[in-house]
């Protein structure tokens, strides 16, 4: 099974260094020097690791075959993969891996369809859902403990308890006003 561990970020220096967007809790395993990754898009790749530091809170990779800034700028945005066991589940209760997650259905505490999950943003402060409605149209929710209050992978869903606004139609809140005015 293929996980993103990393997004490349902008090239550091001239030496061709990138900056990365770590998306996995083991970066020291996973983005170690010598780990082959591949990558999205595929032409990219494979890249191997060939040195990693942190500076000024961010870690900065530099891979075999790149050794100035246009080589690692031409990296930009490009998704770093690794390969995981199927078995390997995270260590944590409620830790998740994005492949388990998505795809997932998501309902309302009351049983209300809100739509599926198609992507998962890893923002600095929090993660999230972008959801699909059953219309086409997108809707974010954040995944923290006060909104999704359960994910049941046995029963494939994320259930979830949104704030009035969230998950709303602009439509549905603008009457709500006017009904309130």
């Amino acid at each position: 099974m293929q996980l993103v561990v990393a997004r490349i970020g902008r090239a550091h220096g001239i030496k061709g260094e990138v900056t990365v967007e770590v998306r996995t809790d083991e970066p020291e395993l996973r983005l170690a020097p010598g780990a082959v990754l591949a990558t999205d898009p595929a032409a990219a790749g494979p890249l191997t690791i060939e040195t990693g530091r942190v500076h000024s809170g961010r870690l900065l990779l530099r891979f075999e075959g790149v050794k100035d800034r246009n080589g690692a700028e031409a990296l930009r945005n490009t998704l770093l993969i690794a390969e995981v066991d199927p078995e390997e589940l995270p260590e944590g209760e409620d830790e998740y891996y994005d492949h388990q997650l998505m795809d997932l259905d998501v309902v309302t505490e009351d049983g209300q369809e809100i739509g599926r999950i198609t992507e998962i943003t890893h923002l600095p402060s929090q993660d999230l859902f972008i959801v699909e409605r059953p219309d086409g149209s997108e809707v974010m929710i954040p995944f923290v403990e006060e909104i999704v209050t359960e994910i049941d992978l046995e029963e494939q869903k994320a259930v979830i308890a949104p704030p009035p606004g969230l998950i709303d139609d602009r439509a549905e809140i603008a009457s709500s006003r006017e009904d309130s005015e």
